[in-house]
C-alpha cells in the first residue's frame, strides 16, 4: 500500500512539473485570437492592438481571426468548442454577458464553456447620424423620431451585438419607434451610415471619431456615463437630451473553459503586463479605451455580475433577439 501511495505521489508530481513547465513555455506556436467583430469594428481594433503587443511579448504570432455575425455568438461558439490548450482565445465585448438572456437557445453555455482571462478595457460609444438628418442634438433626434415613427433606420454590427443593445436601450428610454438594420459587424454598419443607407448608428469612439472629424457623419454624443477624455467637448447622451441613458462597453479576453489553470494564469499575467506597457496604454487611449486588466478570480466575478445585470435589464426592457 505504501509503495502504491509513493508511486501515485511521484506520478502526480511529474504531472504537476510537466504542467508547470508547459505553462512556462507557453506559447510554443502561433496563437489564434478569434474576434467577434468584422475588420474595422471596435472589438477588432482592440483585439489587434492587444495581439500586436502579445506577439512582441511571446515571440510567437498572435493571429487575429475575424468571425463576425450573430451578435458575437459565432465567434464565441468557435472558442467554446476549441481545444482547451490556450492556443485559441476569444476577444469579445460586453455582448458575451447578455447573449444568454437574448437567445433561448445557444450552442454554448457561457458559464460552463468559457473561462474569463481578463477585462481588457472599457470604451464609450458615439451616437452619430448621417448629415442628411437635420438633428443637431439628441433631443432633436428624439423629436424627429417621434414625429416620424419607423422612418429612422439605425445600423448595428449584428443582432444582439453591443451597438444593437446600446441602440435598443436608447429606443426604449426615448420611447421612439425606429427600425433596426443589422450588418455583419460594426465596420459594415458604419460604412452603411457613411453611405446614407441608414440614418444613425452607435459605435466605438475609435471607429466613429475619424468619420466625425472628416464631416462624413455628425457625432451627437458619447453613450457613457461620463464624457470621454478623447472627445471632452462631446456631451453624453444624458446631457444632450436623454436623461437616464448610459451605455459603456467593455472588452475581454476569454479561453475555452477547460484550459488548464496554469495556462490561464500565464495568459492573465502576460496580458496584464502588455496592458501596463506605456506604449500599449497610449495606443489604447488614442482609441478611447480605458485599460482595466485584473486577476483571474476578479475577472470571473465581474463576468458573473455583468450576466446578472444584463439579464435583469433585458427582461425588464422586453428586448429580444430577432
Amino acid at each position: 500500500m505504501i509503495d502504491t501511495i509513493i508511486r501515485a505521489a511521484l506520478c502526480a508530481g511529474l504531472v504537476m512539473a510537466w504542467t508547470g513547465a508547459g505553462a512556462a513555455a507557453f506559447p510554443e506556436r502561433p496563437v489564434r485570437v478569434v474576434v467577434a467583430s468584422a475588420a474595422g469594428g471596435g472589438t477588432d481594433i482592440i483585439a489587434r492592438l492587444l495581439a500586436q503587443q502579445l506577439t512582441s511579448v511571446w515571440h510567437q504570432q498572435a493571429v487575429v481571426d475575424n468571425r463576425p455575425g450573430g451578435g458575437g455568438v459565432i465567434a464565441t461558439d468557435i472558442a467554446a468548442k476549441a481545444a482547451p490548450d490556450g492556443y485559441t482565445l476569444l476577444v469579445q465585448s460586453v455582448g458575451i454577458s447578455y447573449a444568454p438572456a437574448l437567445y433561448r437557445k445557444l450552442p454554448f453555455d457561457v458559464k460552463r464553456d468559457i473561462a474569463a482571462v481578463t477585462i481588457i478595457g472599457t470604451q464609450p460609444f458615439v451616437l452619430a447620424v448621417h448629415p442628411s438628418l437635420p438633428a443637431q442634438s439628441v433631443a432633436e433626434l428624439v423629436r424627429i423620431a417621434k414625429a416620424k415613427p419607423r422612418e429612422i433606420r439605425f445600423a448595428s454590427g449584428g443582432v444582439s451585438g453591443a451597438s444593437h443593445l446600446g441602440s435598443e436601450l436608447f429606443r426604449v428610454i426615448a420611447g421612439i419607434d425606429i427600425v433596426h438594420v443589422p450588418y455583419k459587424g460594426t465596420g459594415p454598419g458604419v460604412t452603411a451610415l457613411l453611405a446614407g443607407e441608414v440614418h444613425m448608428a452607435i459605435a466605438g469612439v475609435g471607429t466613429m471619431l475619424p468619420h466625425a472629424k472628416s464631416g462624413r457623419v455628425r457625432a451627437l454624443a458619447v453613450t457613457g456615463a461620463q464624457r470621454s477624455p478623447v472627445t471632452p467637448d462631446l456631451p453624453t447622451v444624458a446631457e444632450n437630451g436623454l436623461p437616464g441613458y448610459a451605455f459603456d462597453v467593455w472588452y475581454g479576453l476569454f479561453a475555452p473553459a477547460k484550459t488548464p489553470r496554469a495556462v490561464l494564469a500565464k495568459l492573465n499575467a502576460d496580458v496584464n503586463a502588455a496592458l501596463r506597457d506605456p506604449g500599449t496604454a497610449k495606443r489604447f487611449a488614442a482609441s478611447g479605451v480605458d485599460v482595466i486588466g485584473g486577476g483571474l478570480d476578479d475577472t470571473a466575478q465581474y463576468l458573473q455580475t455583468e450576466i446578472t445585470k444584463w439579464t435583469r435589464v433585458i427582461r425588464e426592457a422586453g428586448i429580444q433577439a430577432n
